[in-house]
């Protein structure tokens, strides 16, 4: 049997004034925050689905970002390098000039000097530096600077000239990504970007009896090579071959060694996997397995210029008034050279067209995953508002009637 005290009306209304206040207080955070929910136990399923479009939006919106950053960094990166195109295409006009044997001894050689100019204007693009401070050519020793210039004396040419170009950067490796697991390189390194020739390199040494000693691994152009126990020449071969680098191996037939050649034109990048030492022993690169162009072992034949390689060989033929060798060898090895570049310009602009379309899907995508999270998550503002409105309502005539119901007594004023 229950029984009845005089408090009991008094703490019942109490109790279900608070709770309308609650619910009032609810409906009111979700008109401020303009979610259909407050808490995740509101609606489970809705703030599940919620969470996970929340989460691809979010992606969305970093994959848009990214896709910003490559196309503006490929947008000053092909700004750059067109220049050397500019350059190189001076320096082709002069060598058919200085190779149709109308002009002088002196003539060839003041033109020579002008190509001399050039050529430290080529190097200067080449190290040229981006917007965020970086290297544009360097790959991913981005505060590096990429070609070192080496001066000396030139026959007929004199002092204060450039003898030689070398290249002091690693391979492009920094990259975007722009969608799900899909990736856009940002940079071309120097040695891809500034190259002429494919590149050969045979070893003199005799692998015939070779066998690996131990497990090991090293890199051809970025690319890890594993190598097991026993392996011989023949097997390193087989698996260079089938890796994704962009470099044909075989055996010599004279030398009975390991041979390199690149695909394309490029600077091969080689070396061991610390603790391996598989390309020393075969003859490929020097004992101190320096990463950095040129470490070729000394006893290697290496073969395959770059763009600066290409240049020096025609000044100095113009400075020998060698109008022959300019006419023939100095203008091919230009063309190798504005060959290569325009194909890397071409390159530079496929990119830029595919980060473009990814970011048009991007722009389509996220408006889609923003009208189905707000379907999810949003609040209908009309409803809420009437149902705001009918609780307020309510709660005022509950007030009303509890103030009518339980009067205020002598005992309320003396607490």
């Amino acid at each position: 049997m229950r029984r009845i005290s005089t408090d009991m009306p008094n703490n019942d209304a109490q109790f279900y004034l608070r709770r309308q206040e609650v619910d009032l207080n609810d409906i009111r955070t979700r008109i401020e925050t303009g979610r259909k929910f407050n808490n995740l136990s509101d609606d489970p399923l809705s703030a599940a689905h919620s969470v996970r479009y929340a989460s691809v939006l979010h992606r969305l919106e970093q994959y848009e970002k990214n896709a910003f950053y490559a196309l503006d960094n490929l947008r000053i990166t092909e700004g750059v390098y067109r220049q050397s195109v500019d350059v190189l295409q001076r320096i082709r006009e002069l060598a058919v000039a200085g190779g149709n044997g109308v002009f002088t001894p002196d003539d060839m050689k003041t033109i020579g000097m002008e190509v001399n100019e050039l050529l430290k204007e080529l190097v200067t693009i080449a190290n040229e530096t981006g917007q965020d401070g970086a290297r544009i050519f360097a790959g991913d020793k981005a505060f590096t600077e990429p070609f070192r210039l080496v001066e000396g004396t030139v026959d007929s040419g004199g002092e204060n000239m450039v003898v030689r170009v070398e290249y002091r950067g690693a391979g492009a490796s920094r990259r975007a990504e722009t969608s799900q697991a899909s990736y856009t390189d940002l940079d071309i390194g120097g040695g891809e970007a500034f190259w002429a020739e494919k590149m050969q390199i045979y070893s003199t040494f005799d692998a015939t009896d070779y066998r690996a000693r131990a497990d090991g691994a090293f890199f051809i152009d970025g690319q890890e090579i594993q190598v097991t126990t026993g392996d011989t020449v023949a097997a390193i071969v087989a698996k260079i071959n089938e890796s994704p680098a962009p470099v044909k191996a075989y055996i010599d037939p004279t030398t009975r060694g390991l041979a390199l050649e690149g695909a394309n034109a490029h600077l091969i990048k080689a070396e061991d996997r610390q603790g391996s030492a598989t390309l020393q022993e075969l003859g490929i690169i020097s004992a101190n397995n320096d990463p950095s162009a040129p470490n070729w072992h000394p006893g290697a034949r290496v073969s395959g210029g770059s763009v600066f390689d290409m240049v020096i060989r025609l000044r100095d033929a113009l400075f020998r008034g060698d109008q022959d060798f300019v006419g023939s060898l100095g203008l091919g090895g230009m063309d190798l050279a504005l060959g290569n570049t325009l194909s890397r310009v071409a390159e530079l602009g496929s990119r830029m067209e595919r980060v473009q379309a990814t970011w048009e899907r991007l722009n389509t995508e996220i408006p889609n995953t923003n009208a189905i999270l707000a379907r999810e998550s949003g609040l209908d503002f009309a409803s809420a508002a009437t149902d705001l409105s009918m609780m307020d309502f309510a709660h005022k005539a509950a007030l009303q009637t509890a103030a009518r119901i339980i009067p205020p007594t002598l005992l309320d004023f003396l607490r």
